[in-house]
């Protein structure tokens, strides 16, 4: 189903986004299997380890600080061709 989702998604994504994150299933479990030591990881484990990440990437965004930044910027450093 991941791939079809994907693949069907795509042309609104590129039109209708600016910034996306794409997580693959698969690495999320490899992670929660060997760094996280879960023997069998639950689709509430990937949202945590998600969360986790999406909080971390946007730290910046939500606290004032020498590396204070705004949504602008982060798509200004993380997206090669802009629309």
């Amino acid at each position: 189903v991941e791939p079809y989702n994907a693949t069907l998604s795509i042309h609104q994504l590129v039109e209708n986004s600016d910034e996306t994150f794409c997580i693959d299933n698969e690495a999320l479990y490899e992670i929660c299997m060997r760094t996280l030591k879960l023997s069998n990881p639950s689709y509430g484990d990937l949202n945590h380890l998600v969360s986790a990440v999406m909080s971390g990437v946007t730290t910046c965004l939500r606290f004032p600080g020498q590396l204070n930044s705004d949504l602008r910027k982060l798509a200004v450093n993380m997206v090669p061709f802009p629309r």
